[in-house]
């Protein structure tokens, strides 16, 4: 008998291929067999921004979450990664602190947020507009990298609240695994609309294929996750999204229905588009508020959190219009339907 419950089989994926030494250095430890280390030294001449530090960077975080096949479980907290982690984590942190211009003023920042011009442009708007079906299709493979642990590197925060901000924060977290319904998870979800556009929806499955851009959004929820130091940073990051979500959710809706993507495809953002609208007043009220008010000094970290994860959210989107707007695709090995690779098919049939 099959429950109404049931999950698809949790599959740990397999280790990408390297980028460049840090990567190769940090896989060779995965694997059982280090060879070069990564000291401050390598990771200094590394692009804090790059392939190579964010894959690296990447992998070793994965660790606290499904791992990677044939990768020991253990090695989660060995100090022959945690030590080289670490190098990677200062480069990627200083860099983002010396790219945003920081403050005090959260309230500000918020607001800012919350705030549409009738001119904007971001991904939601070119394929709510103009985007096409591979398109769309390439900006959920990127996305997936996320939304198939969505909501999991916020949840680390918990412990590190109190109070009314810890109430606040965990009746958000429950609606993000589906108010008790396996099924409703936003995780789960996302896996649906991935099968329904004829998307790999396994855990990990788009990790060779993106680049380091899609690789900095997570990495930096992953970052203030591990380290309480950052809590308020997190907190910063989780409103962001929260409170910019529901309106590009129903543009993307409006997209996938233009292009005639069948309900389990949009079941997802629909969701969203109810769901972040009630999130946006408890992150801001319930969450942020009571927790300035306990500790006032983290302001400086929920601003720094809103403004890294706005700049990285920008440099992601940035990528994906350059390359669109020239019919280029975004992933590092192209969907099938993607320009380039029909060209190529048609190029060679016989």
């Amino acid at each position: 008998m099959t429950s109404d419950t049931a999950m698809p089989a949790v599959v740990a994926p397999g280790l990408p291929a390297p980028r460049g030494p840090l990567s190769a250095a940090a896989f060779d430890t995965l694997r059982g067999s280090p060879g070069e280390q990564i000291d401050a030294a390598a990771v200094a001449q590394a692009d804090p921004y790059g392939d190579d530090l964010q894959l690296a960077l990447y992998c070793c975080y994965e660790l606290h979450y499904r791992g990677f096949s044939g990768v020991g479980a253990d090695l989660e907290w060995d100090p022959q990664l945690l030590g080289p982690r670490r190098h990677l984590e200062r480069a990627f942190l200083a860099t983002l602190r010396a790219d945003v211009p920081g403050g005090t003023d959260v309230s500000a920042e918020i607001d800012a947020l919350l705030v549409e011009t009738p001119d904007a442009s971001g991904v939601s708007h070119y394929l709510r507009r103009c985007g096409q079906l591979w398109q769309l299709r390439e900006y959920v493979a990127h996305r997936s990298l996320y939304h198939l642990k969505e909501a999991d590197p916020q949840a680390w925060v918990i412990p590190r609240l109190s109070g009314p901000a810890k109430t606040a924060l965990v009746t958000v977290e429950h609606d993000e695994y589906g108010a008790g319904n396996p099924r409703r998870m936003h995780s789960r979800l996302f896996g649906d609309m991935m099968s329904e556009l004829g998307l790999c929806p396994q855990y990990g499955a788009y990790l060779d294929a993106a680049p380091a851009a899609t690789l900095t959004e997570v990495n930096f929820m992953s970052l203030c996750g591990l380290h309480r130091a950052l809590r308020g940073a997190l907190i910063g990051q989780f409103a962001t999204v929260e409170l910019t979500s529901s309106p590009g959710s129903d543009r993307l809706v409006r997209a996938m229905r233009r292009l005639g993507c069948g309900p389990a495809a949009i079941e997802f953002y629909a969701e969203h588009v109810e769901a972040d609208a009630a999130h946006e007043q408890l992150v801001r009220h319930g969450v942020i508020t009571p927790l300035l008010a306990s500790e006032p000094e983290l302001a400086t970290d929920v601003v720094f959190g809103i403004q890294a994860a706005t700049l990285l959210a920008d440099r992601f989107s940035d990528l994906l219009l350059r390359n669109w707007t020239a019919s280029q695709p975004t992933l590092r090995n192209p969907l099938p339907d993607a320009p380039s690779q029909v060209a190529t098919r048609q190029k060679i049939a016989p």
